[in-house]
């Protein structure tokens, strides 16, 4: 398809997701790639065009079911309920927006002026809604097998580092344990929020001996808690930044 606009009703698609679509590696239409990238704030401020959302939730479907086959073969030890924790890992909005993050997502979000002014292209939400907004458009562009290998080559790296897996799973408490280990004391996190009570974004940053260590970001304090421990964690244990 011509790089004119056309499936994201806006403007021409620009050099940046053809970037994109080179760095994927995936034959995915540039239309549907710079609508998956159309966050609902910037559809708002540009005469309410189409934006990402429904992209998302298709991709959604296709990378739970990507994760529990893949899950299903390659350990087949595991007991269901075992099965089940690592694929809610796997799909959490904390190890998507590190996906996002390790492939530089946030640069090519189109995002509207407060969100741009609020820091959303580094927002753990907006970034995992995103990762799975572009899967949506892989599957409708190149079909379920190309969909299907992008998700297993964005979660790779959290199956082939158990530690880093264990991270994913349970942030908060591997930060506490590497802490101590480290004999950093108890992590503690100061939490902050913006926006209106119907959108609010939630802050956390993470406090190790009077010291700022990591931030994370989301739309509760919940996922915003894990998502700077996560950050943390990566940092403490010498890992490289990304899922």
């Amino acid at each position: 398809m011509t790089a004119t606009s056309g499936a994201a009703g806006s403007s021409p698609v620009g050099p940046d997701v053809v970037r994109l679509r080179d760095l994927l590696g995936v034959p995915v239409d540039l239309e549907l790639l710079q609508l998956a990238l159309t966050h609902r704030s910037y559809a708002y401020e540009h005469g309410g065009i189409r934006h990402n959302e429904r992209l998302e939730f298709l991709g959604d479907s296709i990378l739970g079911q990507a994760v529990t086959v893949k899950l299903f073969r390659d350990y087949p030890e595991l007991d269901e309920g075992e099965l089940a924790k690592r694929r809610a890992s796997l799909v959490s909005t904390v190890a998507l927006a590190e996906i996002g993050r390790h492939i530089g997502l946030g640069v090519f979000l189109r995002l509207g002026k407060g969100e741009e002014q609020t820091g959303g292209r580094g927002k753990s939400s907006i970034l995992a809604d995103t990762v799975e907004a572009v899967i949506g458009a892989t599957y409708l562009s190149a079909g379920a097998d190309a969909a299907t290998d992008l998700v297993l080559r964005l979660v790779a790296p959290l199956l082939v580092d158990p530690a880093r897996f264990g991270a994913a799973m349970d942030p908060k408490t591997s930060l506490q344990e590497l802490a101590a280990s480290l004999t950093l004391g108890n992590p503690a996190y100061r939490i902050t929020e913006a926006g209106p009570d119907h959108d609010k974004t939630f802050h956390a940053t993470v406090v190790l001996q009077g010291e700022d260590i990591a931030t994370g970001t989301g739309t509760s304090k919940k996922t915003a808690e894990m998502s700077a421990a996560l950050d943390a964690w990566t940092r403490l244990s010498g890992r490289t930044t990304g899922a």
